[in-house]
């Protein structure tokens, strides 16, 4: 039976284009924040970023995490989800902190902790402030996960994300796992389903993997009660537009992969945020017509063209295409 289509209401549009600019915001500060980790000494994850091998490594810990959270929530207690997914979050903030600390921070600046009467644990000022700064973020998200809590966090996390495997992969890498996850995506919400199961689950537990615009002015997270599946059955509104963190970060790896792998590449991932906006464009004219689609397609379609199209004008071939073992 075919569903109509319904007509686009203006009054969404304001929190569509606020959901543009969350895009644009992680995948600047992801741009931003690279010199600092480089300048800190922080590694990549791979030490080949042109490795095929990365993307098998990627692939399997995704998928064993996403079973894994599966298995937890059907079999164990939700809360259990709670505390993987807040370490996760506590980790990386920190680790987003510490670079950016160092900036401001002198590296001199330590503490000196006396374990014996001849060894003494020198740990420098900006791990420590960074650590602190973690633990209170992921304090104020357990006691008060309200939606703007949630979007600070997944800002912090997706900059962190994009910048971290930004610097671990190359462009062809890149795109490779990109096109694997938006065929992925597709499989998973058409097909299994399982990402709606999954995405019942963090909504349940006010968790940081996705981002939240309301469409109305007093809206409460806190407050929600119904579930994804519930309101997807009944056909009714939700009263926030909900983006999986995933859908922003996927394509941000491609804005930081260019950037940290061709010379003078800025104009290059400025373009990739490009067509990852017209990406989003796209699936939002479906979903405001009340066409729910998977994310991935649309959005890493738009990265892989911007950086195609831009590349070619630019230097006349695909600049920093480059595949070794």
């Amino acid at each position: 039976m075919m569903v109509k289509d319904k007509k686009i209401d203006k009054k969404e549009l304001f929190p569509v284009f606020i959901m543009a600019c969350l895009f644009v915001l992680i995948h600047g500060l992801a741009l931003l924040i690279t010199a600092p980790f480089e300048a800190a000494g922080l590694k990549p994850a791979f030490e080949n970023p042109d490795d095929p091998i990365n993307i098998v490594f990627i692939v399997v810990i995704m998928l064993v995490f996403t079973v894994t959270i599966l298995l937890i929530a059907k079999y164990w207690k939700k809360q259990l989800i709670q505390v993987i997914i807040l370490g996760a979050v506590g980790y990386t903030a920190a680790y987003v902190f510490y670079p950016l600390l160092t900036l401001v921070i002198p590296s001199s600046a330590s503490v000196y902790f006396s374990l014996t009467e001849k060894s003494t644990l020198v740990v420098s000022a900006s791990a420590i402030i960074a650590i602190i700064f973690a633990v209170f973020l992921v304090i104020v998200l357990y006691k008060y996960p309200e939606w703007y809590v949630i979007d600070i966090c997944g800002i912090i996390i997706g900059t962190g994300a994009i910048a971290i495997f930004g610097m671990s992969l190359g462009i062809l890498l890149v795109i490779v796992l990109l096109i694997g996850l938006a065929i992925y995506d597709v499989i998973s919400v058409y097909k299994t389903k399982h990402m709606i199961d999954l995405a019942d689950t963090v909504m349940d537990l006010k968790l940081p993997v996705l981002l939240v615009v309301p469409k109305i002015r007093r809206y409460s997270l806190i407050k929600e009660t119904k579930s994804l599946k519930e309101k997807l059955k009944e056909g009714k509104e939700r009263d926030a537009f909900f983006m999986g963190l995933g859908d922003v970060v996927m394509p941000g790896i491609l804005v930081a992969a260019v950037y940290n792998t061709i010379d003078g590449g800025l104009l290059i991932a400025l373009s990739v945020i490009l067509g990852t906006l017209v990406g989003f464009s796209i699936l939002m004219i479906f979903v405001l017509k009340g066409k729910p689609q998977a994310g991935l397609p649309c959005l890493c379609g738009g990265a892989i063209a911007g950086y195609i199209i831009s590349s070619l004008v630019l230097f006349g071939e695909l600049k920093g295409l480059t595949f070794s073992f």
